[in-house]
């Protein structure tokens, strides 16, 4: 939820308390809230670490703009628990104070912190606020900026303390820009190409530190595969509404999680269950003809804090950018958090979703989109090449699982997460390929029925010990994947179509053919990772062995099939300097099994990776700023490749990618929160049987940048904007042609209402336009016969209103 802006800048309370008795910040001008008016109305995500309470406090102040007044011999010598999750300011301070005999009170403008009197005493109630590791480091980050992460390690490790490139897009970020996808709420980040397929919808394609194969299969949800078929059509998503915040690794991962894409992995964290009372409703509109409902509903089942529920939907529906295509969507997700003691959890999930009308998926040759050279005309942005009488894309998918955790020590824990997950989808579609004349492409049709069932557990133990001068976090796992997806598939002709007069209705499908697939992979690993500290050290050394198994068929010709067993390893260093300055370097190396056949019909062999990468981040003690720098060596082996036009795939020969990454994620001030990226990509065929040594593949932008601020230019109103550049990347891997770079810009003004009138308390209006000056430009090509044209003009207006 947008979070609540209140008028007076935070107080800097650690500073206050080594300087003062009973000194306080004010700014003059300004009216603080007062009890009963915004400073317990709204729920803000709110994240604060056991520590001193001075500097808890101190955050707290921070992180709510609320203003402290507190004498410094109060608080000294005490200690604050940790809170992790979204509270009102008013419950957040209470359970910091909670046990402390201290008590807050409204005096005049400003919350003072007193001793408390027998009555307010008895009144406290000794609350222990607690989240287990893996929680904190998976959600209630308040603001732009995460400090701590799960992703790049499975324990609950502070970013700067981990050897490898992180970025985390957080609720705040996810509400602020309020993306309809994954790839779209990538478009922020550095080492991210998301523009794959230009303005579909229909996958989460995302290209990492250059590298697109398996890109649709290098999402996790919770920690876990969603399972998706980057060889067939059935690729599952996750909505972002239903996250808590996304966490983007980039480079290899197979030591955590078994097979990888080499770029990286996007991590999706859910929304969970909380027991202070949340809800929310959620209306919106925008062109494309686009309505949208949400709600989001959570809060404790009974009275003393065991089981808690939360319920979260969404409807949508619009028209894609192309003509007579549209997009549809509901889901629903509810969850349950049983909690019978302070040392087990367990979660209970479930994600179902449904898309009746799945949005576009084709292109138009370079010669009538990145040029006019085709008989001097240009194909519209918006042409349809397909037939509204055959275009369907229909899936429907679930999941089913939980998150089981039992602490038998506070240094010894174990963790077993599941998913099983099923999904249904229909396809039908015509498209263009090549022209067949001076106006008109040659189009074929492609159909499919599919099924995809399976399952994945993985089981962690976590031990927290010492020898000697030596702290280790060891964590031992063992986790398993099966994923089988059957049906099949359809091929035929059509008749061409004019691409500048089109005409619909009559598509003359013809030699019409009916494949049966059955397509399965399986795959066990068992894993070994210890993180070690040592004075300003931070050692981080992972082993992983994985056997695979993998199976495609088509038609009543005999499977194709490989099997196999892989060990990957990853070693990294990070030292901790005082002033917040963290270098590391670090190795990585992983493995892909294939699902694709080659001429011959056999499997190709697993892709191989290995990667070596140096960094420094810089995280001022204190501050809400962190800033990162990665360079690194990537090569990949057994890359996957399609010739044009051909149903089959070979190994490309070996791709090498060299790259510089950059970023800053920082609140300014109390009003201004800035996110920055800049990405050079310098990739290269080091081999290639087809002759492209030296060539870049396509999809690969050498630069790409962006910058994103908010900013609370008035109470109750905040503007938020951002600029996004993409260089050039060629057309095809001949590098015959460039595709011209585009900069694109977005805007966001967001209103409280409550401040307009007290009936509209809890409320709030978002106004965004992404492409701000509806830049027309063609964000990739596959070849020199299929370019894709990037996301139009998008205006939506959102109304929001929580209580």
């Amino acid at each position: 939820m947008p979070r609540p802006r209140f008028p007076l800048a935070p107080l800097a309370l650690y500073l206050m308390l080594a300087f003062a008795g009973n000194a306080a910040y004010s700014q003059s001008g300004q009216s603080v809230p007062t009890a009963g008016s915004e400073l317990s109305s709204t729920p803000v995500p709110i994240q604060i670490a056991a520590q001193p309470l001075a500097q808890a406090l101190n955050d707290l102040a921070r992180q709510t703009r609320l203003e402290l007044m507190v004498p410094a011999a109060l608080v000294a010598g005490k200690t604050a628990p940790a809170v992790s999750g979204r509270f009102t300011p008013r419950q957040a301070l209470d359970r910091l104070l909670a046990g402390s005999g201290l008590a807050a009170a409204i005096d005049g403008n400003a919350v003072v912190v007193k001793a408390a009197t027998a009555s307010e005493g008895a009144g406290l109630p000794v609350v222990t606020v607690s989240a287990s590791a893996e929680q904190e480091g998976a959600s209630g980050v308040s603001g732009y900026v995460a400090k701590r992460s799960a992703a790049g390690s499975k324990t609950d490790t502070p970013i700067v303390e981990t050897p490898q490139s992180i970025s985390v897009l957080t609720k705040q970020q996810l509400e602020d820009q309020k993306p309809r996808g994954i790839s779209e709420a990538l478009n922020y980040t550095p080492g991210a190409f998301t523009g794959l397929v230009g303005s579909s919808n229909r996958y989460d394609y995302v290209a990492l530190r250059g590298f697109k194969d398996s890109s649709v299969d290098s999402t996790l949800l919770d920690g876990l595969r969603m399972l998706s078929d980057q060889g067939s059509y059935t690729s599952m998503q996750v909505d972002p509404y239903f996250l808590e915040r996304i966490d983007v690794v980039r480079g290899p991962a197979s030591v955590l999680y078994g097979r990888a894409s080499p770029g990286g992995l996007v991590a999706l964290t859910s929304m969970t269950p909380q027991f202070e009372p949340q809800r929310e409703v959620q209306l919106t509109v925008g062109n494309r003809n686009r309505v949208e409902g949400a709600v989001d509903l959570t809060g404790p089942i009974d009275a003393n804090g065991v089981a808690a529920f939360r319920v979260t939907g969404l409807a949508r529906k619009l028209d894609s950018q192309f003509d007579h295509v549209k997009e549809e969507r509901q889901a629903i997700a509810p969850s349950l958090l049983i909690k019978p003691s302070k040392d087990t959890r367990l979660l209970l999930q479930a994600y179902l979703q449904d898309d009746p009308e799945g949005s576009y998926h084709s292109g138009v040759p370079a010669d009538g989109s990145i040029n006019a050279n085709h008989n001097g005309r240009r194909i519209s942005r918006y042409f349809f090449d397909g037939d509204p009488s055959i275009e369907k894309y229909h899936r429907t998918q679930r999941f089913v699982g939980y998150q089981f955790e039992h602490a038998f020590s506070d240094s010894l824990k174990f963790r077993q997460n599941f998913r099983y997950v099923s999904a249904d989808t229909t396809l039908r579609q015509v498209y263009g390929y090549g022209w067949a004349s001076a106006d008109e492409l040659t189009r074929y049709y492609a159909g499919a029925r599919e099924s995809s069932r399976g399952h994945t557990v993985d089981n962690q133990i976590e031990a927290r010990f010492q020898t000697g001068a030596l702290e280790h976090t060891l964590l031992a796992g063992l986790d398993y994947q099966k994923r089988h997806v059957d049906g099949s598939w359809e091929s035929g002709a059509a008749l061409p179509i004019n691409v500048f007069a089109p005409a619909y209705g009559f598509p003359g499908l013809s030699d019409v053919t009916s494949t049966p697939i059955d397509r399965r992979l399986e795959q066990t690993g068992l894993y070994l990772q210890d993180q070690i500290a040592l004075g300003r050290w931070r050692v981080t050394l992972g082993g992983r062995q994985d056997h695979a198994s993998a199976s495609n068929q088509m038609g009543t010709d005999s499977p194709a099939r490989w099997s196999g067993s892989k060990f990957t390893k990853r070693l990294g260093a990070v030292y901790l300097f005082d002033n917040g300055i963290a270098p590391y370097v670090g190795y990585s190396d992983g493995f892909n099994p294939s699902l694709r056949n080659d001429r011959q019909g056999n499997l190709l062999p697993p892709a191989e990776t290995k990667q070596l990468e140096a960094g420094v981040r810089y995280q001022p003690k204190g501050s809400s700023t962190l800033l990162s720098a990665a360079v690194y060596d990537l090569e990949q082996k057994n890359v996957a490749t399609r010739p044009v036009g051909a149903f089959y795939y070979e190994a490309a020969g070996k791709v090498r990618s060299r790259g510089l990454e950059l970023e800053a994620r920082s609140q300014l001030t109390r009003d201004v929160s800035l996110l920055a990226s800049y990405t050079f990509t310098d990739m290269k065929y080091v081999e290639s049987p087809d002759g492209f040594t030296g060539r870049t593949p396509f999809q690969a932008p050498r630069h790409m940048a962006s910058v994103w601020s908010d900013w609370n230019f008035a109470p109750g109103y905040t503007v938020g904007g951002g600029v996004r550049y993409v260089g050039t990347s060629w057309v095809d891997n001949a590098n015959t042609l460039k595709v011209p770079s585009y900069l694109l810009v977005d805007l966001m003004l967001r209103v409280d209402l409550g401040r307009l009138s007290p009936s509209l308390k809890g409320s709030n209006l978002r106004l965004a336009a992404n492409n701000l000056f509806n830049k027309s430009y063609v964000a990739s090509c596959l070849s020199q016969e299929y370019c894709y044209w990037g996301d139009a003009r998008n205006v939506s207006a959102t109304f929001t209103y929580q209580w």
